[in-house]
């Protein structure tokens, strides 16, 4: 086998090689960014389904002294 001819079926093995690596280089690139993109949206139908109410909540049974005095007012006019 001649020394030049041996090299040249090398080099077309390692160019097989890097372009094979390539490939399954740029296949999971591709299903990541799939997998990127589904999660995005799903967390932004989270955060959609999940959103903090304008005002917030104020616990049972705890009111105001507004509230308190709006309440004994309805009382009051409900007694007359």
């Amino acid at each position: 086998m001649d020394p030049v001819l041996a090299l040249s079926q090398t080099e077309g093995y390692v160019a097989g090689a890097y372009l094979a690596f390539a490939a399954l280089l740029l296949i999971y690139l591709a299903i990541m960014a799939a997998k990127l993109a589904r999660i995005q949206r799903e967390l932004r139908e989270l955060a959609a389904g999940t959103e903090a109410p304008a005002t917030p909540k104020r616990k049972a049974g705890r009111a105001s002294r507004a509230q308190n005095r709006e309440v004994e007012a309805a009382r009051r006019e409900a007694q007359r």
